[in-house]
């Protein structure tokens, strides 16, 4: 009768069970809990340039404006937040000496609301000269989500938004720190926030529109 040879039978398939079974713990593990990337620095974030605009004038207490119709709508703008809209379309691109890119990309409040209202209209007659369109899927309060698609967006970009929303898209956009950015929105209609991340550093620039008389 023939013997197994030396190193054979079940003492040696029992040996090599436990030798591969870390292995196969191992296999399991891995296709358990994907590999994920050591910890190190985070990619820069890619440049930006966003500028933001309150919507133009707004009527009076008490008095009404106008809609695209021409009807009387205190939700819409006045007679020179309608003059302002048109004149827009000098600013974005901008005149020979100014600073102030062509738009890319051009956000406005949307909602049923007044402001939401303002901001469309402020912003149609320059989206329709510039061939692209307003892009108003974010209430006033979304700022966190409008901040992330302007960001992911095409460059440079312009937002027009209620002033009182201002100050949180800033924070959302992780400008709020920038040295001379103001806590609030000052109460006019002039303005142009001008912010620029270059290296993953935000700058920060007011410019005036000087659109209108009057107009600082």
């Amino acid at each position: 009768m023939s013997q197994a040879p030396a190193g054979s039978g079940p003492r040696r398939r029992t040996l090599l069970a436990a030798a591969l079974a870390p292995l196969a713990a191992a296999g399991c593990s891995t296709e358990d809990h994907p590999h994920r990337p050591a910890p190190g620095p985070q990619p820069t974030p890619k440049d930006a340039l966003i500028m933001v605009i309150r919507h133009a004038e707004e009527p009076y207490a008490g008095a009404s404006g106008w809609d695209e119709e021409g009807e009387d709508d205190p939700g819409s703008l006045a007679g020179r937040g309608w003059r302002r809209a048109d004149e827009l379309t000098r600013l974005f691109p901008p005149a020979r000496g100014s600073s102030l890119p062509r738009p890319a990309a051009v956000f406005a409040a949307g909602g049923k609301a007044a402001a939401p209202a303002r901001c469309k209209q402020t912003v149609a007659a320059l989206a329709t000269a510039l061939r692209t369109p307003v892009r108003a899927g974010f209430a006033v309060g979304a700022e966190p989500a409008l901040a992330h698609a302007v960001l992911a967006g095409p460059m440079p970009a312009l937002v027009c938004w209620e002033h009182t929303g201002i100050p949180r898209l800033v924070r959302a956009l992780g400008a709020h720190q920038v040295l001379g950015v103001p806590a609030t929105w000052p109460d006019r209609y002039d303005l142009v926030w001008q912010f620029t991340r270059s290296r993953g550093r935000w700058s920060f620039r007011e410019l005036p529109q000087q659109l209108l008389p009057g107009d600082a």
